[in-house]
Formats: C-alpha cells, structure tokens, sequence
C-alpha cells in the first residue's frame, strides 16, 4: 500500500503501473503513473488525432522502459465531454489493454476535473456546447474524490445550487461561457480554465484499484447525453441560423 497526503488528509491505495488517457475537451493528454510517480504529457489541437496519442505513449513507455504488458491496467476519462474526444480515448485504451490482457479503468471527466480543487467542496461544470453544460458535485480528500451528484446535463440557467452546507469551488469550462449563471455569485472561487488531465484520471484510477478494473471490451464512455448536434429547427428556434439560409 502507498499513502499520500495533501493538506490535512491521507489516501491510501495499492501501488498501481498505470497508463491514462484523457481527451474530454480541447486538451489531450497521457500520463503513465509507475507506483505514484507520474510523468504526464498534454496535447493541443490534437485531440481527434489518435496517433499523436500513440506517439506519447511510446514515448512514455520508452524512457520508462516498460512495455504495454508490464502494466496492471489501463485508465481512461470516460466523460462527460466531445463524443469524438471519448471515443478516441476508450479506443485507444481497449486497444491497448486487449493487445496486452490488460483490464480498463474507465474514470470521469468531471470527477478528474473536480481532483484539482482547492477546496474540499467542488462544483464542476463545462460547456457542452448546443447551450447546455455538464456538471456534478464532488467533495475532494487528497486524491480521493467521492460523488456527491451524478453528472448531468442542463441549460446554464438551470445549474442547481449545492444541496450541501459549505464553501464551493467552481472548475471547468462553463464558468467561462457562462459566467453570468445564478449559482456563480454564491462560489468561493472559481477556476473557470481548469481542464481534466490525465495525470488526474490516473490518480483517481490508482485510488480504486483493482476493484475499479473491468474487462476491456465492456469499457464504454459517459456520454450523459445522446444528441450530437441540434437539428436545424432546433438551430432556428435559438437564433443560431438565419431563416434565409435554412430555407
């Protein structure tokens, strides 16, 4: 067992050979966690290009010098957050693990997110795009994130405010489009340009261990939501089209 501490709180987890990947929003990134030890690379712009993906693992494993199957699992952010980015990293991370006879550690997004809060209490919300968000509420020991909502998706307008007493911190994406949300007075800070790393995903993978572990090919994305665009009436109802053009 590894302890680590942060503030005043200690997580204690089995000592874990992982390999993450991350790809919920804009930001790519892999990190692999040898025993707590992390090294971790971010990618920008790329995030629907799996090779450049595939180019930071090798490199990872390489001046680790470690092979895929020397690893105990492979951890992935699972969502919520572009469909395109997901699938890309629960590909990738099946492909892997089933080269390997690895299992795979599906982690949320928003909880990862939630992982770099200063405050025990973490609102998290990013943009979903189509005017809607994505968000969960997380309380945050160490490295160890509990759930205290499940991940939703609803207008700006309609984020709930926190059921729970306390001072709340805001992260994610949606504190920047939508800043003017209700809920955002009542925050005790916000860090509206946070992202879900994977170095985070991998921490967050190590603390559930084994228990975390499923097969491969049963590792599927958090999608939330099933729609991938509005249709054009859709479009036209919110103002995003000129009737002119749909005509």
């Amino acid at each position: 067992m590894v302890t680590r501490r942060k503030g005043n709180s200690s997580v204690k987890y089995r000592a874990m050979k992982l390999l993450a990947f991350e790809s919920s929003c804009e930001h790519a990134s892999v990190a692999l966690n040898l025993d707590g030890n992390i090294r971790a690379r971010r990618i920008d712009g790329h995030v629907n290009h799996s090779e450049h993906m595939l180019a930071l693992v090798r490199c990872l494993l390489a001046d680790a010098g470690l092979g895929v199957s020397a690893l105990d699992a492979v951890a992935f952010g699972a969502g919520p957050g572009a469909f395109t980015g997901l699938r890309m990293a629960c590909g990738l991370a099946q492909g892997l693990a089933l080269g390997a006879g690895l299992g795979v550690i599906p982690v949320c997004s928003l909880a990862a997110l939630a992982a770099q809060s200063p405050h025990p209490l973490a609102l998290v919300a990013t943009d979903a795009r189509m005017g809607e968000i994505y968000h969960g509420r997380y309380r945050v020991e160490g490295d160890r994130v509990t759930e205290l909502s499940a991940p939703a998706c609803c207008a700006p307008g309609d984020l709930p405010r926190p059921e729970e007493e306390g001072e709340w911190f805001g992260l994610g994406s949606a504190f920047a489009a939508y800043a003017q949300a209700p809920v955002c007075a009542t925050l005790a800070g916000c860090d509206p340009l946070a992202v879900p790393t994977a170095e985070a995903v991998s921490r967050l993978a190590a603390v559930r261990g084994e228990a975390g572990i499923v097969p491969a090919e049963l590792a599927v994305p958090l999608y939330v939501r099933d729609k991938v665009a509005l249709t054009v009436a859709e479009r036209l109802a919110q103002g995003k089209i000129a009737r002119s053009t749909a005509s």
